[in-house]
């Protein structure tokens, strides 16, 4: 694998993602799999393993800085808890069903859903 080549599309994911206020693996996975070779099973799993990390600092980071009201915010992350975590489990199941053509298709599916999300 190229690990020059991971390391600079990353970098640009993560200022795309950014930028646009999306979740960077949309962008990263077909990455991953058309341009560094990554078979889509391993992509996905690949992008959800980082995901743990980055939505743990982005959860961290607002509560240590005093930016997180315990009330309100704590209330909606909480929320979105009880329904991101079944919901992860539900998904890595279902992968193990699906083809990586299926996989990808779906994943097409969703990059036209949030390309409209973002010109609307």
């Amino acid at each position: 694998m190229p690990l020059r080549r991971g390391i600079a599309y990353s970098v640009g994911v993560g200022f795309l993602s950014s930028f646009l206020g999306i979740g960077g693996g949309i962008i990263h996975v077909p990455l991953m799999v058309g341009t560094l070779g990554f078979p889509m099973h391993v992509a996905t799993a690949t992008s959800h393993f980082v995901l743990v990390f980055m939505s743990g600092a982005g959860s961290v980071t607002p509560l240590l800085a005093g930016t997180l009201s315990v009330g309100h915010g704590l209330r909606r992350a909480l929320a979105l808890s009880v329904g991101v975590l079944p919901g992860a489990q539900l998904g890595a199941r279902l992968s193990r069903r699906l083809s990586g053509p299926t996989i990808r298709r779906l994943l097409g599916v969703a990059l036209v859903a949030l390309a409209i999300s973002v010109v609307v």
